[in-house]
């Protein structure tokens, strides 16, 4: 009979803010930044609007032992921040790989808020990969200067279905090797 490994989701810290793994009290401020079609919009899987029961759902998994996917908040409390102005993400692949996904709360964009989060999480290297993957849509140019700033490569086109645009986007497609 084989174990599963339980992974513990370590805080990374940053200078301006800690990456955290998720707690029920951050559901009221996810489902505010999610509710924004701005935020939602940019990404695959939030729909627009947020169903109810939809946010709950996510923290609860995001929360749970067992999970393919390690989600952390991007806490500026220590600053005097929001406790979540964005979430940072590593989906596990095969072969020692995970996708790096994220968003970031309008009021913080254009603050170097992403670049500081990706590169933490590519310092950290929580998962001990042998690379990370990350695909932004292509209407996104902001979020493609993160990845190459922290030193993602484009490997190519491809495309996404997102939910709450109900239509397939064109994306960028990005790894980043150890």
């Amino acid at each position: 009979m084989e174990m599963e490994k339980i992974v513990t989701l370590a805080p990374i810290e940053t200078e301006r803010f800690v990456l955290r793994p998720l707690r029920k009290s951050d559901m009221g401020l996810i489902e505010m930044y999610w509710s924004d079609a701005r935020v939602a919009h940019m990404t695959t899987s939030i729909p627009h609007p947020v169903p109810p029961g939809m946010t709950e759902a996510f923290v609860t998994r995001a929360m749970a032992d067992q999970r393919d996917e390690d989600i952390w908040a991007m806490d500026g409390h220590k600053s005097g921040g929001s406790e979540v102005m964005g979430l940072i993400s590593l989906a596990r692949m095969d072969r020692e790989q995970s996708e790096v996904a994220y968003w970031v709360a309008p009021p913080f964009w254009n603050t170097g808020l992403a670049s500081d989060a990706v590169q933490a999480l590519v310092n950290e290297n929580p998962m001990q990969n042998a690379a990370m993957f990350a695909s932004v849509f292509q209407d996104n140019p902001a979020s493609a200067r993160v990845l190459t700033h922290c030193g993602f490569k484009y490997l190519g086109d491809a495309e996404s279905f997102c939910v709450a645009r109900d239509k397939t986007v064109p994306t960028w497609t990005y790894s980043h090797k150890f």
